[in-house]
């Protein structure tokens, strides 16, 4: 799920992280404003599957539903609150832009699933449907997102970040973190969920892995 300069201080110099595309290639704001609602969406939609289905998710998104499991409180505020530590050092290592259109996203996604509940209902969902569906649709909105340089916070702010400044990709980090936080739910959650919910964070990381390299894509 941005490429930008990192914000110049003494000890850190302005040092770009990936080169400036032609004028022709450089998204419009129409264009930012289509594709991030977008992206929003579709993460918004296989968050309501997860949820349905009884499923996880990596990331501040999954600590916010293990605290919604565990206390009740609403996915989408407890979303918006977790995520509020990490637009400082979005701000500091990805610059102004990046951070205001996290935090967009950030307030449309939680403003979203408080929404639908009360549009949309799914009577009967096979959890391995819901993993695979609801994998592939996050993959692909946090791609739109990364593509118009923007996030949805937590963990994908950390791996944009160290794929932009050390190559490294960001699918795959995005697993080891994903992986590690829905492995937690062990705790709470039973492991049958736990086993879904690690299959859609492999279906989610591993279609970021492939379609999400460094230098492909230049459009800003």
């Amino acid at each position: 799920m941005a490429r930008c300069l990192l914000a110049s201080t003494p000890m850190n110099p302005p040092m770009p992280v990936a080169s400036t595309p032609p004028p022709s290639l450089r998204h419009g704001r129409f264009e930012d404003v289509q594709a991030l609602f977008a992206g929003t969406l579709f993460v918004a939609m296989a968050l309501m599957l997860f949820n349905q289905a009884g499923l996880l998710v990596g990331g501040t998104a999954g600590v916010a539903f293990l605290l919604h499991y565990v206390t009740g409180i609403s996915f989408g505020k407890l979303f918006f609150v977790v995520n509020l530590p990490f637009y400082w050092f979005a701000w500091t290592r990805m610059g102004r832009e990046f951070t205001i259109k996290t935090f967009v996203c950030v307030a449309l996604l939680s403003l979203l699933t408080e929404l639908f509940p009360h549009v949309m209902h799914v009577d009967y969902l096979n959890p391995l449907f819901a993993s695979l569906l609801g994998g592939l649709l996050l993959g692909t909105g946090c791609l739109f997102l990364a593509r118009h340089r923007s996030s949805l916070g937590g963990a994908t702010v950390v791996s944009l970040y160290l794929q932009s400044r050390y190559g490294m990709r960001a699918g795959k980090v995005q697993m080891i973190i994903d992986g590690t936080v829905v492995l937690l739910a062990l705790f709470i959650v039973p492991v049958e969920r736990v086993a879904y919910s690690v299959l859609a964070v492999l279906v989610m990381s591993g279609f970021l892995w492939i379609s999400h390299r460094p230098g492909r894509y230049t459009a800003e």
